[in-house]
């Protein structure tokens, strides 16, 4: 007489942690982070998108890229963002008031937060070209309380 089969036994699935970036690939997520403000000038507001996607889809794997990443997103929301709603807004109200002739006094000063948006492209690529050779880059301002807020510190 033989003994029945026994039915498989249910063996749940083992967690495996995520395997750490090599350096080259962190340099290279980390400058894309950076790059991401380029993204902005298509669409007008995927960058920070992208950057916010960067570090969630690679903030346990590599500390160094989640700390670019977030980096990245809060600048472009800063300025970009921040900036480029600023310059509309003083580019409508020195619009209006020109009828006035006191909005061409805010025309000069609507031009400087127009630039806002172009100089965090510039400061972002130079941010992706410093990761890119393996140096530390921080933005000014933003890069030791994004620090303060991923360390717990």
């Amino acid at each position: 007489m033989t003994t029945p089969p026994q039915p498989p036994q249910y063996v749940p699935p083992q967690y495996v942690p995520p395997q750490p970036l090599s350096p080259s690939d962190e340099r290279t997520y980390a400058m894309l982070a950076h790059l991401s403000v380029l993204a902005n000038l298509i669409t007008g507001f995927l960058g920070p998108v992208a950057a916010m996607i960067i570090y969630l889809m690679y903030k346990d794997r590599s500390r160094y890229v989640a700390y670019h990443a977030m980096q990245s997103f809060v600048f472009q929301l800063i300025w970009w963002i921040g900036g480029g709603f600023l310059a509309t807004v003083l580019w409508a109200i020195s619009g209006a008031l020109a009828a006035v002739l006191i909005g061409c006094l805010l025309m000069p000063l609507a031009l400087v937060f127009t630039l806002l948006p172009l100089g965090a492209l510039i400061y972002g690529i130079v941010g992706g070209v410093q990761c890119n050779q393996g140096q530390d880059f921080k933005y000014w301002l933003i890069g030791d309380w994004v620090r303060g807020t991923l360390t717990g510190q």
